[in-house]
């Protein structure tokens, strides 16, 4: 008994990653830029509607444009990761930061989450930025849509024509 209780406090901490990982596995690309969810774990969030469907995205900036495109359904959980951790917690209880040095997902103003008030202000001081609420995330996130929207379009316009260049031409052979 003694081991099987040693056993079951050294495997604690793998719990919430295993449940970190469901959100993933049930939506493993973002649905509105088509971005890898566990590659950016740290930055995913989940969005429960009262019609009991979920929605995963990559970022609070894609979970603004779903929050917007279901105006009829309610959102009844909001859930995003800790930057430190990758553990979802609730989005609206969370501590973020605006801005800062480390760059943002899908957006030119970055927005982070921390569980912990203490995590992001100590973030806010070394990265730079300003600790916030939620719901001044969010405005933020609406204020810069269009900004991040043109800013993404440029990104994949240049990508595709990067990859257009790479490509070799078709050349006929002679005969």
């Amino acid at each position: 008994m003694k081991y099987l209780v040693i056993v079951a406090w050294l495997l604690l901490p793998l719990i919430p990653t295993v449940q970190a990982q469901e959100d993933v596995k049930a939506a493993p690309s973002c649905g509105y830029c088509g971005m890898d969810r566990g590659k950016f774990a740290s930055s995913r969030m989940v969005i429960e509607y009262d019609d009991g469907s979920k929605v995963g995205t990559c970022s609070i900036h894609c979970a603004a444009v779903d929050l917007a495109n279901n105006l009829d359904k309610g959102p009844v959980s909001l859930l995003v990761a800790d930057l430190g951790s990758k553990q979802l917690i609730d989005a609206e209880k969370a501590t973020w930061v605006l801005g800062g040095k480390k760059p943002g997902v899908m957006t030119a103003r970055a927005k982070w989450a921390f569980a912990e008030r203490g995590a992001a202000e100590t973030f806010a001081r070394e990265q730079g930025g300003t600790v916030v609420t939620f719901d001044e995330a969010m405005k933020a996130t609406y204020e810069d849509l269009y900004q991040d929207t043109r800013m993404i379009r440029e990104k994949r316009k240049l990508r595709r024509q990067n990859a257009m260049e790479q490509k070799p031409m078709d050349i006929p052979a002679a005969h």
